[in-house]
């Protein structure tokens, strides 16, 4: 294989064919006008043809010199744009994060990250974990729920905060006509379901039964954000987050009527998923570091200890 001309001799040539001289070329570069001459007279002797002509007026391109600069100023435009599209890339990081994780904590807390590490470009999308698309690298990380990722070969399960249910309604609903005592009441209002799925319900009905009442009742939403939302207008029992939940039940919009009847969800903790190869990387070690912190205060104002990993 042909050896490669020297990259300052190529770069010399190139500006200063652009600039119709040495000094041009010297100015752009930062160089004395003699160290343009001199790596262009060692690119010809690498290249074994004269590049310029060289007269008292200054020099001009020859035949072959005029040959060569189209290709160097497309080459090096090619790699400027890569680079520049690499730097780009390295320092963006992609996060895929469902919608009532993105709304009531992630976006919440996104200024303080952001304050932290400027020079990461942080690109949400908010939506619901799959794992073909965040296999395929189209994300860096993504939130989820730990059993969720069934412990997939390759990713690292990294704990928040956990995600304790209770239901929760607004003070009105509890006082009404129908008010909430006990569990037993519940069977004479409206269940607000999260998901279609009716997990949230399903778990804390498993944890403490209640005769006479069934998940199937209720009403569904697309998210917990949705349902908790209806909550605020009175038209159901929702089963709260601790933690996505927070800002509603520490103002006194929505209240706890069973305050000592809390379970885990049977999905896991709230979590992100990294991939193995992506973990020690500057960008996604940042996030991570931040969202570890962040859970943990988050469970603590939450009342539920320092966080996900303490709360087994």
């Amino acid at each position: 294989m042909p050896k490669l001309p020297p990259l300052n001799a190529l770069r010399a040539f190139e500006a200063a064919a652009r600039h119709n001289g040495f000094v041009g070329a010297s100015e752009e570069l930062n160089v004395t006008r003699g160290a343009i001459s001199r790596h262009v007279k060692l690119l010809e002797e690498h290249l074994g043809t004269a590049l310029f002509r060289r007269h008292a007026k200054g020099v001009e391109l020859t035949g072959a010199g005029r040959q060569f600069l189209p290709v160097l100023t497309d080459a090096f435009d090619t790699i400027t744009r890569e680079a520049a599209r690499l730097k780009s890339d390295t320092q963006s990081l992609r996060v895929l994060c469902p919608p009532a994780t993105s709304i009531r904590w992630l976006i919440p807390n996104l200024d303080d990250f952001r304050r932290r590490h400027p020079e990461i470009d942080l690109r949400l999308t908010t939506d619901f974990f799959r794992s073909s698309q965040f296999e395929t690298g189209e994300f860096d990380i993504s939130f989820s729920v730990e059993h969720w990722p069934r412990q997939r070969e390759g990713l690292t399960v990294v704990p928040l905060f956990p995600v304790m249910l209770t239901p929760a309604c607004a003070p009105r609903l509890a006082e009404g006509e129908v008010p909430l005592r006990t569990p037993q009441d519940l069977t004479r209002h409206t269940l607000l379901h999260e998901t279609p799925w009716r997990h949230d319900w399903e778990a804390w009905l498993s944890a403490f039964p209640v005769p006479g009442l069934s998940k199937a009742s209720g009403d569904d939403f697309p998210n917990l954000d949705m349902a908790v939302k209806a909550a605020l207008m009175g038209a159901g029992v929702v089963m709260s987050d601790l933690v996505l939940c927070r800002e509603e039940l520490q103002a006194g919009l929505l209240i706890r009527p069973f305050p000592d009847l809390a379970c885990p969800s049977p999905l896991g903790d709230t979590c992100l998923l990294v991939h193995d190869t992506l973990l020690d990387t500057p960008k996604v070690a940042a996030f991570v570091e931040w969202a570890r912190e962040t859970g943990r205060r988050s469970a603590i104002a939450s009342g539920l200890g320092g966080g996900a990993e303490k709360a087994r």
